[in-house]
């Protein structure tokens, strides 16, 4: 029986990482033939760690996921600049941009998502970025960005979400006068309460950016800044575009696929059609949060096993996802269920304000086991409470010892054990590296950490997980 064809569109990291898990399990591709199209002329790199180029701390190439010669070692066609402009489900082909055609007998996109463009006069001309503007997204950007922001010029940031922040602390990072605008009250609103994003605002404040929170952009200047809402005015040589992204859907809608908010895909991450699989931010699944490459890389491990044959069974149920905040001095962890107040039933609420010294947590428990967390300044906190809401056990009875990273009372679970996680347990949320997998490294012959590193990439990230990485390289190495 000849192989299955398998196209899949887009190589970004859900697309990259679905290729992967598909050659783990079929090396030697004789079960599945792979063809994946990306749009963009880059290998596929890791969008995660994008701030991390614009402050300078990581060359454009440390982060690559796949290097030149990727595609051939593993037998797979790449094709880069590779733009589709229609999908015939008929004939079972994507049609690309230079005319030609590539047929399969399975799709998969994984066409992600497109920043966001506030309605503000001036900002775009016939649908594109006025000059002194560029959204924050791709390689590219970044490299505009740097291009763009002279040392010591005046940058706009509009949005203080996330990705804003994070492109706000690098900027600052490099000299650059930054004041965010943001149309909510505080920031990173999704996944923070007013109190964490006011301490979060204070702590960078301190670091040199200046916030305009609760007002718009109304209109755009190049050469000249913002004029807000209020009346006010930015000065800004650039301005950075982080308002939010947009699942890409259009080749799907235009195919009859059934479009929501994204592509609508089932627990087999099918969409409309059997034959066509959606996954990362441009699949809408009821059990995620888009914008996230947690779930995306989830995503491709169940979709892998199913087209490979090698887990029929495998189903995706969702994400229990965490966020952190990748951004020079500050250390922030959100997760699970925050919203909940004191006055909920069978609702354990638990709150460290601390301004003055950055810190803020907040801990949400229901039956015993955490529901969800703000974690900002208590790096000791968030590695334990992290790994208790993964594991989805009881936490200890000295909840205060806990919120604050203190040593854990006796009988407590040892969270942080190398040898109490379970395989599953992700240690590395950037590159989304579980226990199970530095385990795998080690015993095929990574035996320090840097060697773990350089197998799995874990650590390479934002850096908050070295110490866990450490502390199980050392008990991989006590238990040889």
């Amino acid at each position: 029986m000849s192989p299955r064809h398998v196209v899949v569109l887009g190589y970004g990291m859900a697309g990259a990482r679905f290729a992967d898990e598909v050659r783990r399990r079929d090396p030697g591709a004789e079960r599945v033939t792979l063809t994946v199209l990306g749009a963009e002329p880059h290998h596929a790199y890791n969008r995660v760690l994008l701030s991390a180029v614009v402050a300078g701390s990581m060359r454009a190439d440390a982060v690559r996921l796949h290097d030149e010669d990727w595609a051939r070692r593993h037998g797979i066609d790449l094709r880069l600049d590779a733009e589709a402009v229609r999908i015939d489900r008929a004939e079972r082909a994507v049609e690309l941009a230079d005319g030609s055609r590539v047929g399969y007998d399975a799709l998969v996109l994984a066409t992600g998502s497109r920043p966001w463009l506030p309605p503000v006069e001036g900002l775009t001309v016939d649908g594109e970025l006025a000059e002194g503007a560029v959204t924050f997204r791709t390689l590219d950007d970044c490299e505009r960005i740097l291009t763009a922001a002279r040392a010591g010029a005046p940058v706009a940031v509009l949005g203080g979400g996330l990705l804003g922040l994070e492109a706000a602390r690098g900027l600052a990072g490099r000299g650059n006068l930054v004041t965010v605008v943001h149309p909510v009250g505080h920031v990173m609103e999704r996944q923070l309460d007013p109190g964490a994003g006011r301490v979060l605002t204070r702590t960078l404040g301190e670091q040199g950016i200046d916030f305009r929170l609760g007002r718009s952009a109304a209109k755009y200047v190049a050469g000249d800044g913002l004029k807000l809402d209020d009346g006010s005015h930015v000065d800004a040589d650039l301005v950075v575009v982080s308002a939010g992204v947009r699942a890409e859907t259009g080749l799907a809608a235009d195919a009859g696929l059934a479009v929501d908010r994204g592509i609508v895909v089932d627990d087999a991450l099918r969409t409309s059609d059997g034959r066509i699989h959606a996954l990362g931010d441009c699949a809408q699944h009821p059990g995620t949060v888009s914008g996230l490459v947690q779930p995306a890389w989830e995503q491709a491990e169940v979709l892998a096993g199913l087209l490979t044959g090698t887990d029929t069974a495998a189903r995706y149920r969702g994400t229990s996802v965490v966020t952190r905040l990748k951004a020079r001095g500050i250390d922030l962890a959100a997760l699970g269920d925050t919203s909940a107040g004191t006055a909920d039933a069978g609702t354990e609420v638990l709150c460290l304000d601390d301004p003055a010294r950055g810190r803020y947590g907040k801990l949400v428990l229901r039956d015993d086991r955490i529901a969800g967390a703000i974690l900002l300044g208590l790096p000791d906190a968030a590695a334990t409470i992290t790994q208790l809401y993964d594991r989805g056990v009881p936490a200890p009875s000295d909840r205060l010892a806990l919120l604050l990273g203190r040593a854990l009372p006796s009988g407590a679970p040892a969270a942080a054990s190398p040898a109490d996680l379970p395989a599953s347990a992700v240690v590395c949320r950037c590159n989304s590296v579980s226990k199970g997998r530095l385990v795998d490294a080690w015993r095929a012959g990574a035996s320090t950490v840097a060697e773990l590193a350089s197998a799995t990439r874990a650590s390479t990230g934002c850096g908050s997980c070295a110490d866990a990485v450490c502390g199980i390289a050392d008990w991989l190495a006590s238990t040889a």
